[in-house]
């Protein structure tokens, strides 16, 4: 199969299920690329989480505070509308266990690895009080990232409502996973080994054997279903795949296009 014919059976398969679908397909050997609306701007969900622990990682490499520093776990933040308090609702927070150190401390690495293993809303808060919205946009742009938007922290309705969102494209969550991959980050395996670590594996690592080992961050929302990441393979072969979607109406339905999709690109992989 050619990566052409690729594209066209993962064209088909997109066009027969509802919703809106953008991939992004990197081969780290060949350096052949699949995009399919990769310019497309989705709600990022939780893989906003990547480009901050990217930005904490950049900032500690700085000298500006040590990634084992601790920060005090609290439940109080403020709204870029207007500055008014607002908390996170624990019901509404996969990663829940945090919420059992309020008032406590914790260390800055304990935070990321809550943020990306667990997708932590509360420890992704804290972390961008510590770093700054602003400063993680301008990271991603050096990374080649031209569009990506991290605006604001997690649950800040009044932003929302006003649609003040963040936002990515795959064309840039596959940006940052190759600046990961070829090791141009500060302290980048450090980075790769929380990824690997990933407790959310019902998307891209689905369907593959389970010798395959995937560096991922997912996101979900109401209608929309997010994976990106590094696969590694056991041959030593790896590939960047990101897998977006939004105007989902029948979840199950989309996330089993998602998992044909990651099934369909490792085989044009592994046939190379």
């Amino acid at each position: 199969m050619t990566l052409n014919e690729l594209k066209s059976s993962i064209e088909e398969s997109i066009s027969n299920v509802q919703g809106t679908y953008a991939v992004a397909f990197v081969d780290m050997q060949t350096g052949e690329a699949l995009y399919i609306r990769e310019k497309e701007n989705f709600h990022a969900a939780s893989t906003m989480k990547t480009p901050v622990m990217i930005e904490v990682y950049k900032q500690a490499a700085e000298g500006k505070f040590n990634i084992d520093d601790s920060l005090e776990v609290i439940n109080d933040f403020k709204s870029i509308v207007d500055g008014s308090n607002y908390s996170m609702d624990i019901d509404e927070d996969s990663g829940d266990s945090l919420y059992n150190y309020l008032g406590k401390k914790r260390t800055i690495y304990q935070l990321v690895y809550e943020m990306i293993t667990v997708s932590s809303n509360l420890a992704t808060n804290l972390l961008i009080d510590t770093v700054g919205a602003k400063n993680v946009t301008n990271t991603m742009r050096g990374l080649g990232a031209d569009d990506i938007q991290v605006l604001r922290g997690v649950e800040d309705i009044k932003a929302y409502r006003q649609g003040m969102n963040n936002t990515t494209t795959a064309y840039d969550l596959a940006a940052i996973f190759d600046a990961l991959a070829e090791k141009k980050l500060p302290s980048s395996d450090e980075m790769i080994k929380v990824l690997l670590d990933q407790k959310f594996n019902e998307t891209i690592p689905s369907p593959l054997p389970d010798d395959v080992k995937m560096a991922h961050k997912t996101g979900w929302i109401t209608g929309v279903r997010h994976d990106s990441g590094i696969v590694y393979l056991p041959d030593g072969k790896k590939y960047i795949l990101v897998l977006l979607s939004k105007n989902v109406e029948d979840d199950d339905a989309g996330l089993e296009l998602q998992r044909q999709i990651s099934k369909m690109i490792y085989n044009y992989v592994i046939s190379k």
